[in-house]
């Protein structure tokens, strides 16, 4: 062979030559030994002055254990973990051991591509195909996230819930709460079961899951239970307003368990109710006419507005107008509070949201998670949904409304001081 000649090696059909992700990864190595370096220095430094009877120092660097893989969400970075030997423990005696924060001993997977794997399967990709989905993000080989890691997931999962389940709530307190019963057509034994979910408002404006469960959505046992359960575990303080659909067994259930919670209906499934009465051909004009009513900028221009619609459709679509009329006192409750907070009280569009996804994964597979496996799966989603959950808009106006300052068509009431003539 020539001595000039150059092998030149071919590129496989399923190779992906990204030299940017290369320059990344080589990055992320580098980042990441600097910083275990910082904190193995900055550990000795706080044990510095521990010295052996000779004066030398008794905890001091032991070179590095064996280089292993993490997966990123960059692909798989190489590392290193320096050790640290503690020279003068006894046998009998307590050694002093580092343990890193950045890089804990068994860690083999970043948090963020933990929380990454149950969005996937809920967004349609089954537990076998994962290997393949994440290839194109992580590389060729994946070896911390085959199936069988995947399924052991599932059980971390099912003790995150039931730790979650019983975690305490008496330092908690929730201005406003939406409540909604969820099918997913899940494979359940029953098919009038559903998830019970409870989500709160604090008095800083962030929206938190308070309690979930499969249950039964017209079941005021069920909706009893979960809220006696948060009840039980200190959240002993009833919320101001509670917004749901027609649900009649939740505000049974609420008006029981915190009878002092006032009732705000969604105009969402209350549009849809009402027009699930009428023809097709009525539904666009019908649905004009309701929006005056929820875009009223104060209760006397709705309340006018319902007897505008009830004037207009009573004597041809009566069953209609009274879906209508019947919840008045509940529909526009709303007007009592803040007029920053009217888009948050109108709708139970926090969870509705949420779910569109989670319908969307039961429909591709047909149904085919179990009950406890479409509870897990939620619950996963929903944890991490949250943590991007839209604040409430007028935080300020949230002490004012725990204080019981009054508001009316949603500008605070101002109470003058009396005068006393001299």
């Amino acid at each position: 062979m020539n001595e000039t000649s150059k092998i030149v090696p071919l590129r496989q059909p399923d190779a992906i030559d990204d030299p940017l992700t290369n320059i990344l990864r080589a990055s992320a190595r580098q980042l990441l030994a600097q910083a275990v370096e910082i904190e193995v220095e900055t550990f000795l430094a706080t044990v510095k002055d521990l010295k052996l009877a000779d004066g030398r120092a008794r905890v001091v660097r032991h070179g590095y254990g064996p280089a292993r893989t993490i997966q990123t969400g960059i692909g798989p970075v190489e590392v290193t973990r320096a050790k640290i030997r503690d020279r003068g423990a006894s046998n009998d005696g307590e050694r002093i051991q580092f343990s890193s924060a950045i890089l804990p001993l068994w860690a083999r997977r970043t948090r963020s591509l933990d929380a990454l794997l149950p969005v996937l399967y809920l967004r349609g990709i089954s537990t076998g195909d994962f290997q393949e989905a994440l290839t194109a993000l992580l590389g060729k080989d994946a070896p911390n996230l085959s199936p069988a890691v995947i399924s052991r997931l599932t059980a971390e999962w099912q003790g995150e819930y039931e730790r979650w389940q019983k975690r305490d709530l008496s330092a908690r307190r929730y201005v406003y709460v939406w409540a909604d019963g969820v099918f997913l057509q899940a494979r359940m034994e029953d098919h009038g079961e559903c998830m019970l979910v409870l989500i709160g408002a604090t008095p800083e404006g962030r929206k938190e899951l308070i309690g979930f469960q499969v249950g039964v959505r017209e079941s005021a046992q069920s909706w009893r239970e979960l809220l006696i359960d948060v009840k039980q575990r200190g959240l002993q303080i009833a919320p101001e307003i509670a917004v749901g659909d027609g649900a009649l067994g939740f505000w049974k259930a609420l008006d029981e368990v915190f009878p002092g919670t006032r009732h705000q209906r969604c105009w969402v499934h209350k549009t849809v109710n009402v027009l699930d009465k009428v023809p097709l051909s009525v539904q666009a004009t019908m649905k004009k006419d309701l929006r005056e009513v929820y875009w009223a900028p104060n209760r006397a221009s709705a309340e006018a507005a319902i007897d505008v619609f009830a004037e207009k459709y009573l004597a041809k679509y009566g069953r209609a107008v009274e879906c209508l009329v019947k919840d008045r006192d509940a529909l526009l409750a709303f007007y009592d509070f803040p007029a920053e907070h009217w888009d948050h009280l109108r709708t139970s569009n926090p969870i509705e949201s949420v779910f569109a996804t989670v319908r969307h994964r039961t429909v591709r597979t047909k149904g085919s998670l179990s009950p406890t496996t479409a509870k897990l799966m939620v619950f996963k989603l929903v944890i991490a949904a949250s943590k991007t959950w839209r604040r409430l808009k007028g935080t300020n106006q949230l002490p004012k409304v725990i204080a019981g300052v009054r508001f009316n068509d949603g500008i605070e009431v101002i109470q003058m001081p009396a005068t006393h003539a001299a």
